[in-house]
């Protein structure tokens, strides 16, 4: 899992990376002549499950979920109208979902780019740049297409039409200003769109960066779409207690009366928004926790340990976690007749443990 952390110049971006990540990068700092940076950082997503698992089986090697955040450099405003530059564009693409870190503090030694904070407005000024680099990108489809179809350069006549019938949607709920993540596509369109990295289909949570007295959490009136989420963070007190040891942070915590580290809540929301959830493989040499898709089904869980076992899958071998802490044991799990032999039709649950039987493919 890739998140991009977007948002207007002096937002905070980095201060939140920061507290994600435990980094230290330094903030305030704005690249100059011209470049463009990214900071990169991979993180185990914290599941006190696969902790518990590595405790039962004594593997020789535990490895956790991974999560890698990306503190790509700020989005100027306005940006969108006169279009990305090349290397953003491409860092953007390669993101599955965005935070969009958005400043909700005061700060006279930090001028705000626009003059003041206003949330909102920044909200609507980063996503109307999305919104419209979407739709240039969606207008140049339309002008190849119709291009090759009235030259008849296409293989494929219906296919092609299908595609522009596809487009000419897509180009209609950009222009009324509404990102396609909102819109209700058929399988096989969603199958054809997979391809295209159109920035307003990946999900979004926005993060408002405030400051460390603020005991109201602000909000965002009216703000409420689909595939989009919106927290409250402390961005510079989250940031110092990232860097603490695990009991000073713990006890910073409790004096704020933050409920938990700022990475676990993300990791939450993030994986609730992009519609993913975990499953377990264990065994004397490894216990690993592995990220898949809610919906998914047994080979494709397969697929992601390695191709060779989706090609080959056969069937998978299936006990639920909280069975297994219930019994005691994989023994005691089959006893209870809660271990399974399960099909290619299998829809893997979060909390699975998987073994794929499979066949070898043959040498070549």
């Amino acid at each position: 899992m890739k998140l991009g952390i977007i948002g207007l110049p002096q937002s905070g971006k980095t201060t939140i990376f920061n507290a994600l990540t435990g980094g230290s990068k330094p903030v305030g700092h704005m690249a100059g002549g011209g470049r463009f940076e990214v900071n990169h950082a991979v993180v185990n997503v914290p599941d006190e499950r696969v902790g518990k698992l590595s405790a039962m089986f004594n593997p020789k090697k535990t490895i956790y979920a991974q999560v890698t955040y990306a503190d790509i450099a700020g989005l100027e405003e306005g940006a969108g109208k006169s279009g990305f530059s090349g290397p953003l564009l491409n860092q953007l693409a390669q993101m599955d979902g965005f935070i969009h870190v958005v400043r909700a503090f005061e700060n006279p030694n930090v001028p705000h780019p626009s003059g003041s904070v206003n949330p909102s407005r920044d909200v609507n000024s980063v996503e109307t740049d999305l919104l419209l680099q979407d739709l240039v990108a969606v207008e140049r489809k339309l002008e190849r297409v119709n291009d090759e179809l009235r030259k008849g350069g296409v293989k494929d006549k219906t296919a092609a039409q299908r595609e522009l019938a596809l487009f000419q949607r897509l180009h209609e709920t950009l222009s009324a200003e509404t990102p396609l993540r909102e819109m209700g596509l058929p399988h096989e369109d969603e199958k054809t769109l997979s391809s295209y990295a159109f920035l307003t289909r990946k999900p979004l949570l926005t993060v408002l960066n405030i400051d460390d007295e603020t005991k109201d959490e602000p909000t965002l009136p009216g703000y409420h779409r689909p595939h989009t989420g919106v927290v409250a963070l402390r961005g510079r007190l989250e940031m110092e207690i990232a860097q603490l040891s695990a009991e000073d942070a713990a006890a910073f915590l409790a004096d704020y009366g933050i409920s938990e580290p700022s990475l676990r809540r993300m990791i939450r929301l993030s994986y609730d928004l992009l519609g993913l959830q975990s499953f377990f493989t264990v065994g004397e040499d490894e216990v690993r926790a592995w990220t898949v898709k809610r919906g998914a089904a047994a080979p494709d869980a397969a697929g992601e340990i390695h191709t060779d076992l989706r090609e080959g899958f056969i069937r998978a071998e299936v006990f639920g976690y909280d069975d297994l802490m219930s019994a005691g044991s994989v023994a005691e799990v089959k006893h209870h007749g809660k271990f399974r032999l399960e099909g290619k039709e299998y829809v893997v649950k979060d909390g699975d443990i998987l073994n794929i039987r499979f066949s070898p493919p043959a040498k070549k």
